[in-house]
């Protein structure tokens, strides 16, 4: 059958078509070609080019990367031997580019900062009490991993909670520390010095710590409510020894001595670290003389007064720094200090710069001793509102209580291990 011409035509425009009236077709019929020299074929009929070229693809180099990676022989090799202590706590020397910070492996606690999971009967009824108060604990919300010890004894009055008044969120932002801040906090509670000394009389400790966060939103730094609980647990169970850690009141004295003279055994507050590294972790608002002033006044305003600090270890402080700093607290007649590894609580927080092996806490744990404190308790787990110390400090004060004088027994490290054999710590 003859195609017309318009037909034809249309088919020198395109690279193939089927004739509308017949099961033919042409094939690659161009422009320059005639319709009479072109080649009819069955439909069925396979092509002998072609219809379209498509080009090579480009070469990847997934090959090369495959070829570069680990060999079959790296898997089933024979697993490398566990590190060592000193090997596990080596640091990476080599600085490292940004895209390898975010692909740096994840570094594993040493052992020695393990803990078990918190269990027991005092812990839960603890907890439970907690809850139906409506009280809060720095154990809780500081993620102390000592929380199982203190709170799980079986024995209630070795048992140890630390109460942290006035709320759970902080005016200040200190890089180290858990705890929720906020410029403008809750109001205060004023059912909470009842709720905590009925607490604590229902729980039958001898032993309370009472700490809070700052609150510099309130005129008073919170000095009055402190004062107002201690003053009921004494009320309500007179057995109790009450430690108060309480923060700086933004220097004013008056607050401090309003804390130390409301009859407390134990004023505390913290330094947190040595002087040259206070600016990189306290919040802007907290310095290091500051504290010691702190720290001086309650002695000043109570000397019966047991005065008490606490020093984080691995934050890149150095020996000399450490020492320092313990000489300027014994310049103010600091009684107790204790050093304990800072651990990183989230991402948000600063970095850990080394885990200070166990020796090293010991060797702290010795030179303090020699420079004349009461009691030192230095150890990876250790804490500012540590039991074992706790203890101790308990020993002492009931001793006082019964009238023995222990003063001239505190400069000599041998009568400050004769009064530290006395009670198992």
């Amino acid at each position: 059958m003859i195609t017309s011409r318009s037909v034809l035509a249309a088919a020198s425009r395109t690279q193939s078509f089927v004739c509308p009236q017949c099961i033919y077709a042409t094939t690659r019929l161009h422009p320059s070609s005639s319709s009479s020299s072109s080649k009819r074929t069955y439909a069925t009929t396979p092509s002998p080019t072609p219809i379209t070229n498509h080009p090579s693809k480009k070469p990847t180099a997934f090959t090369d990367k495959l070829n570069s990676g680990p060999s079959f022989s790296d898997f089933v090799s024979t697993p490398e031997p566990p590190l060592s202590v000193s090997e596990s706590l080596e640091l990476n020397q080599k600085p490292l580019t940004p895209g390898q910070i975010n692909r740096a492996k994840h570094v594993r606690l040493p052992t020695w900062l393990k803990t078990s999971v918190p269990i027991g009967t005092n812990y839960n009824k603890i907890k439970s009490d907690l809850r139906g108060l409506n009280l809060h604990t720095v154990c809780e919300e500081a993620k102390c991993p000592n929380i199982g010890d203190c709170w799980g004894g079986s024995d209630k009055s070795a048992a140890t909670a630390t109460i942290m008044l006035m709320g759970d969120t902080c005016t200040r932002g200190c890089r180290f520390c858990s705890v929720k801040t906020n410029r403008r906090p809750p109001p205060l509670d004023p059912h909470e010095p009842e709720h905590t000394a009925e607490a604590l009389k229902r729980w039958g400790l001898g032993y309370v710590v009472l700490t809070s966060v700052d609150r510099d939103d309130l005129a008073d730094g919170g000095a009055s409510h402190f004062r107002e609980t201690i003053v009921k647990i004494k009320q309500k169970a007179p057995h109790i020894l009450v430690e108060a850690l309480t923060g700086d009141f933004a220097g004013n004295l008056d607050m401090v001595a309003r804390v130390a003279t409301s009859g407390l055994d134990v004023y505390a507050h913290n330094v947190e670290t040595v002087e040259a590294l206070t600016p990189y972790v306290r919040d802007r608002r907290a310095t290091f003389r500051q504290s010691l002033s702190v720290l001086a006044h309650a002695k000043l305003s109570q000397p019966t007064l047991i005065t008490k600090t606490s020093i984080m270890l691995g934050l890149g402080e150095q020996d000399s720094e450490v020492l320092d700093a313990l000489t300027e607290l014994r310049k103010v007649d600091v009684d107790v200090v204790t050093f304990g590894q800072y651990m990183r609580p989230t991402k948000r927080h600063m970095k850990v710069e080394e885990y200070v092996t166990p020796e090293k806490f010991e060797y702290w744990k010795e030179k303090a001793v020699e420079m004349g404190f009461l009691y030192v308790a230095s150890g990876p787990l250790v804490r500012s509102s540590y039991k074992a110390g706790e203890a101790f400090i308990e020993n002492v004060l009931k001793k006082r209580r019964g009238g023995e004088n222990i003063g001239g027994k505190l400069n000599s490290v041998e009568k400050v291990e004769e009064l530290r054999e006395e009670k198992v710590v």
